[in-house]
Order: structure tokens, then sequence, then C-alpha cells
């Protein structure tokens, strides 16, 4: 069973945007990101092409764009967008009466 750690509210993370956070001290930091419909995804903060900050990127629809070279990232699954490949770590993460939930 997965623990669920409070990070912030949902207000915190800006729509089309991101908030990074290092729950517990992580080596690798957490890009909380929130989509135009209010849906929040948690991903390692680092592209699997060049190692560019996932959060300085642009969020459209369900994904991400590398700011670096506009490597795209599937928000749900981690999975680079065609052509491209590569995997970024996801992280469960759940929105509760307006407070994100991260999975630790």
């Amino acid at each position: 069973m997965k623990q669920f750690q409070k990070i912030c509210a949902l207000a915190e993370i800006p729509q089309q945007g991101a908030r990074v956070v290092n729950p517990g001290g992580r080596s690798q930091a957490i890009a909380l990101f929130r989509t135009a419909e209010n849906q929040v995804f948690a991903l390692d903060d680092h592209c699997p092409h060049k190692g560019g900050a996932l959060s300085h990127g642009l969020v459209f629809g369900g994904a991400v764009a590398c700011p670096l070279h506009n490597f795209k990232i599937d928000l749900a699954t981690g999975s680079a967008l065609a052509p491209e490949q590569g995997q970024v770590p996801c992280h469960a993460v759940e929105v509760r009466d307006g407070e994100v939930w991260l999975a630790l």
C-alpha cells in the first residue's frame, strides 16, 4: 500500500505549469504538473534526452515539452511521445479537497 504525503495546495501549482518539490530530501526533484483541466501529474524533473528540467517546459494537453529541445513527455506515463524514445519515472499523485498528495 502506498503512503501519501501532503505536498501543497492545488492552487500553488499554476494551470498548465509546474512546481518543483523535493519530499524527504530525495536526490532527484519531482515536478508536479497541472493541466488546464486541473489534473495533476508527478514526474522526476529531468528529461531523458539531455537532462533538462521538465518543470521549465510547456504543458499542453496531457504532455510537457522539454525546454531544451522540445522533447515531448506524456504526463500520465512518463513515456516520450513518438518519434522520440525514453522514459521518466512517474509518481502516484492524488488531489483531495484541493490539496495535492504524493506517494513516497
